[in-house]
């Protein structure tokens, strides 16, 4: 079979090696692997969640009561209709023996089990037996297993006496592993587990307390789980208990693994657009050293679109090369870092093939190879033979046809809206597509501002100063292609560091200024006025604030239910499970009404609520409607007297929902509260609450404030991680620009030297040039990288601006050494070429 034509002379030039081309087959292999590798690992993360859904759940169904536990008629029909095991859960404090002459308290999260835990999965212990007998009562004592990290923190072992509420509990096995322990959410300390039966006699059960029960339920083989669910809501419809299956066992870290492959599908997207000015300056430097070739081909009679359909074809080949070889660096992600992962993790990944994700990082790969190449291929396409013959001295302002930019813009335009379609989070991809379009644009024009300005300037009477400014605005300078594409990667790496830098910073360094000490829960309406004499009696403790607090499920606006798939997706997880609720005649201090009025401190009216602003406004909601929330099993309902702006960086006491007076005053709750006090201070606090009054559970910010620093910690190295692969692009484009003039480098300092230039002379001349060149380039990335953390932070986050000059002079640095430093490279090779053959030659 004869080959066409195009394809033959696109080969045939393909033996002479990709030498032009390396830059274009590892930019495009760079980006497409970190989109293939993202949504590999993905795919295989959210198919190992949902395959261990059972027991990272429990069970097939797992239903939760806040305050109070199923009642008989419940557990009876569920015990009709599967196999049913009731947990109970709550934070607490632990201590050891000797409660008079230790300071040492750990918060725990208390697990009290059944005779069927787990129904799924099992436990594993560092003795052998099984649960239910190590946590039974034995010689007049109970049994516990605890995390590890209780016997560090209290330097216990097992055998010794661990005192939880009123119980002094055996410590009989170390937990190594909990199999159902991925439905955790924000969890703040070790976890300890007792028996079920045990919990009566701890005192920690009391009116109001928080705690929430489970009931995990196996179906029959043959059960139809939507058609369970359904009966389930029929014969309980205002139980007012949380349903979850299966199908969403752990819905927070699915969204987590959602939210995390979106961000980076995005970065990398961004390596990819980065990597694709790679792309379009390989291609034009690989035209412009074929220009005789191209020149010859058009006079002895090829068309033009023969050879642009020569050049298209060898593009196109090299870029399936390229994305091939990306590809297979993505799909091996998953088997590669799902060991690193499982460490993080309470699940294992599915390792596997995933299609999608591979297909849709050959669909980025291939459009951006298009739409960075089809302008040099089309500008070749029309410039006349001799117009490339002297383009390299004069190059030629011929522009591409209409046809060919129109293909250009659509090639752009089709990337976005795939990027865009296929993200989850639609509107984030929008927002993210369109800031990198419009950093594109701003170095474009600096990038241009950069070359004019040069061009204006009074030239300086140090001749290495002059030949460094006349470089960057001389024909063929690769001013503009290094401010693109290493700027754009800068800015990118600026904005993560930035981004990370200050939500570290608002968690260790600002907020434990402004947060209290603790926070007290699980506080009796009776035990208020001793538990604030008791505070206040310890020396150092400062300002004690107080509310009582219930918990409560959204479950209806303007009386139908709410259909979380109408709500905006940041407003969402005020739907998921219970929220705290709470009742004043005053508003809470710090408040910030925007909208409506508060009601008068001795209010007797209809219910009325306050609400959280931002969450009105994605529930669709405003003043006058009206909101039901279901609390303890009877749904009330208030209307919206007021919308909140609530500053939730100060860490002090608020809830979405503050509800008028005469509503909830009846309602079994318990109250918490907050208190001030010096480090000094904090360890006499802690033990003289908790000595006082076994059943309040005392917080300490600062340990919660650590553990969140650590998930921070532990996101930000992905995050960092893809955004550095941008810069990585970046830095591969800025060889290729620098590869591409090395000829041109190579004549000048050839030149300069038979002039009378030294080598040292040479080499400072284009050092001064590329420091000039990395130092823009690092200000503007400062500056537009910081700028889009700034709105991150502000805007999205709602939370305080902290500027940090020494990341930003970090990453500015480092912008300004790898210029410097490629700059050199090429300059050293440049200057080792002998002068007299390229005289010859030339």
């Amino acid at each position: 079979m004869t080959l066409p034509l195009s394809l033959r002379f696109a080969l045939r030039e393909l033996r002479g090696g990709v030498k032009g081309f390396r830059i274009f087959l590892l930019c495009l292999a760079l980006g497409v692997a970190a989109i293939a590798g993202v949504g590999s690992l993905s795919a295989a993360l959210v198919a190992g969640l949902s395959a261990d859904g059972q027991r990272l759940l429990g069970g097939d169904v797992e239903l939760r009561l806040t305050h109070r536990p199923p009642s008989d008629a419940q557990r009876a029909w569920l015990a009709a209709n599967g196999m049913v095991s009731e947990t109970i859960q709550m934070r607490a404090m632990a201590r050891g023996p000797q409660m008079a002459t230790t300071t040492k308290r750990a918060l725990i999260e208390l697990k009290a089990i059944d005779d069927l835990y787990p129904l799924y999965g099992a436990m594993k212990l560092d003795v052998a037996g099984s649960p239910q007998d190590l946590v039974a009562r034995r010689d007049g004592r109970w049994g516990a297993l605890v995390d590890p990290a209780v016997s560090r923190r209290l330097g216990l072992k097992t055998g010794d006496t661990l005192r939880i509420g009123e119980v002094d509990y055996e410590i009989r096995a170390e937990i190594e592993h909990e199999p159902d322990s991925g439905t955790s959410a924000f969890v703040l300390g070790p976890r300890v587990m007792v028996a079920g039966a045990s919990m009566a006699e701890t005192g920690l059960v009391q009116t109001g307390s928080m705690i929430r029960y489970y009931s995990r339920v196996m179906l029959p083989p043959t059960a139809d789980l939507d058609g369970w669910i359904e009966r389930l809501k029929q014969a309980f419809p205002d139980a007012g208990w949380r349903v979850r299956d299966v199908r969403n066992g752990a819905p927070g870290l699915r969204n987590f693994l959602e939210r995390m492959r979106l961000f980076l599908t995005l970065v990398g997207l961004t390596a990819l657009l980065v990597g694709g000015l790679g792309v379009g300056n390989a291609v034009k430097a690989y035209l412009d050293s074929r220009g005789r070739t191209i020149a010859i081909l058009k006079c002895v009679g090829a068309p033009a679109g023969l050879v642009f359909r020569i050049y298209l074809t060898q593009v196109l080949l090299l870029a399936s090369a390229g994305i091939a070889i990306g590809l297979l660096i993505g799909g091996l992600a998953p088997p590669v870092l799902s060991g690193l992962l499982r460490a993080y993790l309470p699940f294992d990944a599915a390792i596997g093939f995933y299609p999608l994700p591979l297909f849709m990082a050959t669909v980025y790969g291939l459009l951006t190879a298009l739409a960075f190449a089809l302008w040099p291929l089309a500008r070749a396409r029309e410039v006349p033979a001799a117009a490339l013959l002297r383009d390299v001295a004069a190059p030629s302002t011929t522009r591409p046809k209409p046809i060919f930019i129109a293909a250009v813009a659509a090639a752009f335009a089709v990337l976005a809206a795939t990027a865009v379609l296929t993200a989850e989070r639609t509107d984030f991809a929008a927002w993210f597509v369109l800031g990198a379009f419009a950093t594109l644009l701003l170095f474009l024009a600096a990038g241009n501002a950069i070359v004019d300005l040069a061009r204006r300037m009074k030239r300086p009477r140090r001749p290495d100063l002059r030949l460094a400014l006349a470089n960057l605005h001389r024909p063929g300078a690769p001013t503009l292609s290094i401010v693109l594409s290493f700027g754009l990667g800068l800015s990118v790496l600026v904005t993560v560091a930035t981004l990370q830098g200050n939500l570290s910073a608002q968690v260790a360094e600002r907020l434990p200024d402004q947060a209290p000490a603790f926070f007290f829960i699980d506080i009796q309406p009776q035990q208020v006025t001793p538990f604030e004499a008791t505070a206040r009696a310890v020396p150092g403790v400062g300002e004690i604030a107080k509310v009582p607090m219930l918990r409560g499920r959204i479950v209806a606006l303007n009386g139908e239910a709410v259909d979380p798939k109408k709500v905006a997706p940041d407003a969402r997880w005020a739907l998921r499970g219970d929220r705290g609720l709470t009742y004043s005649g005053s508003p809470p201090e710090g408040t910030q009404i925007v909208k409506g009025e508060w009601w008068p401190a001795d209010y007797a009216g209809e219910p009325l609520v306050s609400f959280d602003a931002d969450i009105a406004a994605g529930l669709g909601v405003g003043i006058g409607d009206t909101l039901t929330v279901n609390v303890l099993g009877r749904e009330l309902t208030a209307r919206i007297a007021n919308l909140r702006r609530i500053d939730w960086s100060t860490m002090g006491i608020n809830f979405v929902l503050v509800f008028a007076p005469g509503l909830l005053e009846a309602a079994p709750h318990s109250f918490i509260a907050t208190a001030q006090a010096t480090i000094d201070a904090e360890v006499p606090l802690e033990v003289a609450v908790t000595d006082q009054f076994a059943n309040i559970t005392a917080i300490r910010v600062r340990d919660a404030l650590a553990t969140a620093n650590r998930i921070l910690d532990n996101i930000s190295v992905a995050v960092r991680s893809t955004a550095a692969v941008t810069l990585v692009a970046g830095v591969l484009v800025l060889a290729g620009a620098i590869a591409a003039g090395h000829r041109r480098r190579v004549y000048d300092s050839v030149i300069l030297k038979v002039l009378g230039a030294t080598r040292a002379d040479v080499l400072r001349t284009f050092l001064l040039e590329y420091a000039l060149l990395g130092l823009v380039t690092a200000a503007l990335a400062a500056v537009i990288g910081s700028l889009a953390a700034y709105v991150v932070v502000t805007q999205v986050m709602g939370a305080p601006w902290i500027w940090l000059p020494g990341t930003i002079a970090g990453t500015a640095l480092l912008a300004m050494a790898i210029t410097v430093g490629l700059g050199l490279i090429g300059t050293l090779a440049a200057l080792s070429q002998r002068p007299a053959p390229l005289l010859r030659n030339d």
